[in-house]
């Protein structure tokens, strides 16, 4: 009996060692963190942005991967978050894009480009878990683009709608990156000089939240 009161003793005193010099169990780590994967939650309300990536431009090419079509040096990213869950999970955040410093390339007749405007902007907007970023339009307020074009008759506006109402990135932790590549946009409304279709491609990085540090999506 006194040997199993030694052994019981023995026992709770090693389990208590145990849990008082372990660290505390950590709350389930949200999609969206700062500073490192599974590190502090990018807060509600927040907003989280990037300019395009160093030595690279934000496309619309005529074709999937070519070399024709508008390009501009300057764009961002942006979006507010409304949602931040618990990973696996997707956050909800509204987004916006900007588009500047364009030009055009292998177009006949177009000699320039006046303005781009994007619009009915913030678009509805998911991270989830597995780094798929989808950007959603509605039927009254489409993703779409208003080019403003020079050309050898004069100024065009052609108007360009994503194909399905919605375009699909990746987000990349590597380098905090969300990337497009070649999301098809139809030309809705414009004469012959607008392009029938524009495939739109960029690099967004570093991604980081409104005091600068690193976003990392879990």
């Amino acid at each position: 009996m006194h040997k199993s009161r030694i052994t019981a003793a023995m026992i709770a005193g090693a389990t208590a060692a145990l849990m008082l010099g372990a660290p505390a169990l950590a709350d389930d780590g949200t999609v969206l963190t700062t500073d490192s994967l599974a590190g502090p939650a990018v807060v509600v309300g927040d907003t989280i942005s990037a300019g395009i990536a160093t030595g690279t431009q934000a496309v619309f090419a005529t074709a999937p991967g070519g070399a024709n079509g508008m390009k501009c040096t300057g764009s961002s990213f942006s979006a507010v978050v409304n949602d931040n869950p618990a990973a696996p999970g997707a956050a909800v955040l509204g987004s916006t894009l900007g588009l500047s410093g364009c030009t055009v390339t292998g177009i006949v007749g177009v000699l320039g480009v006046n303005s781009v405007t994007v619009n009915n902007q913030p678009y509805a907007t998911t991270t989830a878990s597995d780094g798929t970023v989808t950007v959603t339009g509605t039927d009254t307020a489409p993703i779409s683009a208003t080019l403003n074009l020079r050309t050898l008759l004069g100024s065009v506006t052609c108007v360009f709608v994503a194909n399905g109402n919605s375009i699909s990135g990746v987000a990349d932790n590597t380098d905090n990156a969300i990337a497009f590549t070649d999301q098809q946009f139809n030309k809705s409304s414009g004469p012959s000089a607008c392009v029938a279709n524009g495939y739109f491609s960029a690099r967004y990085t570093p991604v980081v939240n409104s005091a600068g540090a690193p976003v990392f999506v879990n």
